[in-house]
């Protein structure tokens, strides 16, 4: 009984306790829940508002689907901010995944200051584009106008106006730049709150790893290692004191290896060698991973021992296994740091031969059918031991620990390293490089037009003082809209009712003289608007490159070979245009003008667009200097021409090649290049693919003056006919007179571009209408495609000499030699020698045979022995050095005989084969 009440008592006394310590928990879990959640938790709801805050406003931004809520906030945003309004919820999205990563402060009034400084400080920066030193305002109006430009993003916003050009009457534009910069580093450091020193020390503490990982390397090559089982505690004990460096108070020790990546806890007592043994042991027994850090250590020796444990510090993320020769073991580069070292393997009783990536061994011819995926480890010599081989497990384990710096081999370089020279040599032979289009590098940027704020002030005047010029000649009309473009500035003028579009374009002098214009054009009426446009030229002229052009997404999206860059219209936007369907040109300007960059644009674009063996260029430059650089590229079909006769007989052979064309597509038939492409291809008779010829005339009056019949004929079949043959003609002429640009070669070729002429008369002869006497020059042009209605008004592209020649060696580098074709080549001689029906003689064959056989060539021999007038002998003897017999005039000196008598009897046989076949 007293057992029972003992019992009893002791089962009341432990419930009363259990109860009591019940009631003290509720109150304190009462003040726990009182005190607030997990910072941590708080600052994930954060984020998860921010980030979407963010996508919201990046909906509410780029499009107009977020309401009127975000209408408004994106009028609000653009009008503060200005352009910055648009980064700025990608800012708000990553200063989320930020609080995510707990890499910043946590959420609260100091970061959130913060954030907005920083966005403050990017918009005056970008508002500084927009300042003129020389007119700083700060009315009502002001602000008004900066806050609607900035909706428009023509400014940097309400602040960053405001607050830039308090800055800029401070401390000038360098000194903004100056101050901006500054709080943002400052803002930066508080936010991340490290300092910029940490991220120096961390590189630090990575170069001493690395050397405390070399100085393993050494001690293991001493032989101080005696059995792999016992590294992890003897290297502690064997390994000498490390050397320390400067900057670091503490001594640096060497650490032991490391053996699992599981979490380590640091031992509060130093462990013998045996119980280490012994937890190691049962650990590889139960198949988990050990790991062991000492006890007395310092902060920064933890830093490098996790260093130490990182496989990716030594390149050992992702090792593969390697691959063996027949029998022998696995091979291996070196002892590796990292986190399976030592473990679960059966090493060789000798230390293993390091060897770098770099250096692979010369007698190893490993087996090259192996996968690619394990050719990133060197091969090494096969270890001698009585040892069994390593287990592929074990091979894993065990890589290189040589740094960063050093270069890890690829594939391919690791595949070639492993070949015999003589092999290396017959690939390379082989390996046929594909053409490459070039880089746009090679290409000059644009410059960004500057002080865009002043000059949207000044536009604004010059449509105030316009209405009122039109105002004081009678004429009610308003300024609806002012485009600025490259070179000239466009204000449509909406007449009201009642007013005659004549009684503007009678005013033209009139406007130039009011509006202190160098030239005004007026295009009355606009296509496609009710108003008049009128045009004036602007005090600087913005250079277009053809880079602009390249890099747009109307160039890129052009599916045709023979896209080409024309310029920028007055509104900005890219112009390109497709010879294809244009399908001729004609290209006219005076000299200056810009004719003759734009014949370059159109060939770089070309060279751009196309491989030499989809288009081919035939270019004829009777001016020499023009076109000649181009002389090796591979789109070439023959050298450049440069002489008047050869040209007529280049363009000769593209009528006779179209004549052929056409043949074989009535053979196949098809009615067009293309299909006859496809069908050749569908065949695989890749040889018979023909492809697109582009001939370009740099300078149509030199070739109209030396053979007009010929040259015309030719011109006006080709522009008839050879489009569907995918051949393009484009002609230039620096002189567009009607005795050069007749009207059949005008009827034939609907495409134009003009450039600055001098007079009226000039422009009606390209156009048929004026207007290009008012162009500018300096690329100014006016294009005008086949179907285009009125030309359009067009900055041309600019492109300099020495990007030229930057493309032309590039397109030169990939082809050893270019191979141009022969047949026309033969075919242009041939037509421009003189042996022709009609202008040969009677005597020619006897008189080539006397030449010959005499030694002698002179026009009084002939006479002599033919009995024949002077004129006639002089024609003969003409006509033999025409044909490569004898050889030019040296004055008193009688003429070479450049024919033997073999050479002679040769060409009788070939003459009298070909009579009878």
């Amino acid at each position: 009984m007293a057992q029972q009440k003992k019992k009893s008592g002791r089962s009341s006394s432990s419930t009363k306790k259990k109860t009591s310590s019940r009631n003290e928990a509720a109150p304190a879990a009462a003040k726990q829940g009182k005190r607030g959640m997990n910072p941590h938790v708080k600052d994930e709801i954060w984020a998860v508002v921010i980030i979407a805050i963010g996508i919201f406003l990046v909906i509410a931004f780029q499009t107009h689907a977020a309401g009127a809520a975000g209408e408004a906030l994106s009028n609000l945003f653009k009008g503060c901010l200005g352009v910055i309004a648009h980064a700025f919820p990608y800012y708000l999205i990553f200063y989320g995944i930020l609080l995510f990563a707990k890499k910043t402060i946590p959420i609260g009034s100091k970061s959130l200051i913060l954030l907005f400084v920083i966005l403050l400080t990017a918009s005056i920066i970008n508002s500084a584009r927009f300042i003129d030193p020389q007119m700083l305002d700060f009315g009502l109006t002001d602000a008004k106008e900066y806050y609607s430009d900035g909706i428009e993003l023509d400014s940097g916003g309400l602040f960053g106006m405001y607050i830039g050009s308090l800055l800029v009457k401070a401390f000038g534009i360098p000194g903004l730049y100056i101050i901006s910069f500054v709080i943002i580093i400052i803002s930066l450091l508080l936010i991340i709150n490290t300092p910029i020193s940490r991220f120096f020390e961390k590189a630090a503490e990575k170069r001493r790893a690395r050397k405390a990982a070399e100085r393993l390397e050494e001690i293991e090559e001493a032989g101080q290692i005696l059995m792999p089982d016992l590294a992890p505690d003897l290297v502690a004990e064997l390994a000498p004191e490390p050397v320390r460096e400067a900057p670091e108070p503490e001594p640096v020790p060497v650490p032991e290896p490391i053996s699992g990546t599981a979490t380590h806890r640091p031992q509060k007592k130093r462990l013998t060698i045996r119980e280490r043994l012994a937890q190691d042991k049962e650990a590889r027994r139960l198949g988990a991973e050990s790991s062991y850090m000492p006890g007395n250590i310092s902060e920064s020796q933890k830093h490098i021992l996790e260093y130490m444990q990182d496989d990716d510090l030594f390149g050992q993320a992702e090792t593969e296994p390697g691959y063996g020769l027949g029998e022998t073991p696995e091979p291996f580069d070196a002892y590796d740091m990292g986190s399976e070292a030592y473990e679960g393997q059966a090493e060789p009783d000798m230390e293993p031969e390091i060897q770098l990536q770099t250096e692979p061994e010369p007698e190893l011819e490993p087996d090259l059918g192996m996968p690619e995926d394990e050719t990133d480890i060197t091969p090494v010599p096969a270890l001698e031991s009585d040892e069994p081989p390593a287990k592929p497990a074990a091979a894993t384990a065990v890589g290189t620990t040589a740094s960063k710096e050093t270069e890890k081999l690829t594939n391919s370089q690791a595949a070639k390293a492993s070949l015999p020279p003589e092999e290396i040599n017959d690939d390379q032979t082989i390996t046929v490089r594909p053409y490459k289009i070039p880089s746009v590098e090679l290409l000059k940027k644009g410059k960004v037009p500057q002080n865009k704020a002043g000059t949207q002030v000044m536009l604004r005047q010059k449509a105030m003082k316009l209405e009122e010029t039109l105002k004081n000649f009678n004429i009610d009309a308003e300024v609806t809209q002012v485009t600025q473009g490259p070179a000239v500035t466009r204000f449509e003028v909406h007449p009201n009712v009642g007013v005659k579009v004549k009684s503007i374009v009678n005013l033209a002098d009139d406007i130039a003289l009011n509006l202190e214009a160098r030239s005004i054009r007026i295009e009355a009426p606009i296509p496609g608007k009710a108003a008049v446009g009128i045009e004036v030229e602007n005090d600087k002229v913005n250079m277009v490159t053809i880079r602009e052009i390249i890099d747009s997404k109307e160039f890129k999206a052009a599916k045709s070979k023979i896209t080409f860059t024309v310029g920028k219209d007055i509104a900005g936007k890219a112009v390109v245009a497709d010879l294809k369907g244009m399908p001729h040109m004609l290209i006219a300007g005076s000299t200056g003008s810009g004719k003759s960059v734009c014949v370059n644009s159109i060939i770089t674009s070309i060279l751009y667009k196309a491989k030499p063996e989809e288009v081919k260029l035939v270019l004829i430059d009777p001016k020499v200097v023009e076109l000649t650089n181009y002389n090796g590229i591979p789109h070439l079909l023959i050298p450049v021409v440069t002489e008047p006769a050869k040209a007529a007989a280049a363009l000769n052979w593209a009528v006779a090649e179209m004549e052929d064309r056409y043949k074989k597509f009535a053979k196949e038939g098809v009615r067009e290049l293309a299909s006859y492409n496809d069908t050749v291809r569908s065949r695989g008779e890749e040889e018979e693919f023909m492809p697109q010829v582009v001939i370009i005339i740099d300078e149509l009056a030199d070739l109209m003056m030396a053979a007009p019949s010929q040259v015309e004929e030719s011109i006006c079949r080709l522009a008839q006919k050879a489009r569907a043959a995918g051949m393009h003609l484009i002609v230039a002429t620096q002189r567009p007179s009607v005795d050069v640009i007749t009207g059949v070669i005008k009827a034939n070729i609907p495409s134009r571009i003009a450039f600055a002429v001098s007079s009226q008369f000039d422009s009606r002869t390209i156009l048929d209408m004026s207007g290009a006497e008012r162009l500018v020059g300096k690329g100014d042009m006016l294009f005008n495609p086949m179907g285009g209605g009125k030309p359009t008004r067009v900055q041309g592209t600019f492109i300099s000499d020495s990007e030229v020649h930057d493309v032309i060696e590039f397109v030169k580098g990939q082809v050893q030699e270019t191979e141009y074709s022969d047949d026309v080549m033969h075919t242009i001689e041939k037509a421009n020698s003189p042996e022709k029906p009609g202008d040969t003689d009677p005597l020619l064959e006897e008189a080539i045979e006397t030449v010959v056989t005499t030694k002698q060539a002179s026009a009084s021999m002939l006479q002599r022995r033919f009995r024949i007038g002077y004129n006639r002998a002089a024609r003969i003897v003409d006509m033999m050095e025409a044909r490569g017999i004898i050889g030019p005039s040296e004055g008193s000196k009688p003429r070479q005989v450049l024919m033997t008598e073999a050479e002679l009897q040769g060409l009788r046989e070939d003459t009298e084969d070909i009579q009878e076949g």
